[in-house]
């Protein structure tokens, strides 16, 4: 199952989290997150990093102008709009974007049907509370476009491989304290997403 680490800040947790296989890194953008990273910062880890790695920056209440500065900025491969926006808001972004559900409920799930989506709990801190998402809201949903984030650990991330997602998505679960990842954590996250 495809991973993504999301709240990196330095460097280093980002070099560890790709030679342990992750398949994408999470940047974010958002000032009020204890995770933040200046674009600047978050282009000079960047461009340090090997290739085939998708690098995502996480977007919240910006204008579509601004993500699409910040995106061509930062050198990042795709923008995660990780606030309440429609179809029309995404078009307007000349870059790729991925939008993000923060669910309160089963029917939140099918927003954005048919495209691929990240599903997150909804906490007013937009994401990394370590919130959970209740899995009986994807029994028999097609979840092969929905990444899954919200409250997932080296410890239960291997429960929700029977769902079938395309990726599981995690941020506090892998850190030693906000905004500095844990190499075991990291380390058996991505092992344990990948165990048959």
């Amino acid at each position: 199952m495809r991973t993504k680490i999301c709240g990196i800040t330095n460097l280093e947790d980002a070099l560890f989290a790709i030679e342990s296989g992750a398949s994408a890194l999470g940047f974010v953008f958002y000032e009020k997150s204890p995770r933040y990273i200046d674009p600047i910062k978050a282009k000079v880890i960047i461009d340090q990093l090997p290739p085939f790695i998708e690098k995502v920056g996480l977007f919240v209440q910006m204008s579509a102008k601004e993500i699409e500065q910040i995106s061509y900025e930062s050198h990042i491969t795709l923008a995660q709009i990780h606030f309440d926006v429609d179809s029309d808001f995404l078009g307007d972004i000349a870059f790729p974007t991925l939008p993000v559900v923060r669910a309160k409920s089963a029917e939140d799930i099918h927003k954005f049907s048919g495209q691929y989506r990240l599903v997150d709990a909804y906490c007013e801190a937009y994401g990394g509370s370590g919130k959970r998402l209740n899995l009986e809201w994807f029994d028999g949903v097609d979840c092969s476009r929905i990444i899954l984030a919200g409250g997932l650990s080296p410890e239960n991330v291997a429960s929700v491989k029977k769902y079938g997602f395309y990726a599981v998505d995690v941020s506090s679960g892998t850190e030693m304290s906000q905004g500095k990842k844990d190499p075991k954590k990291v380390k058996g996250f991505i092992a344990n997403a990948n165990s048959i």
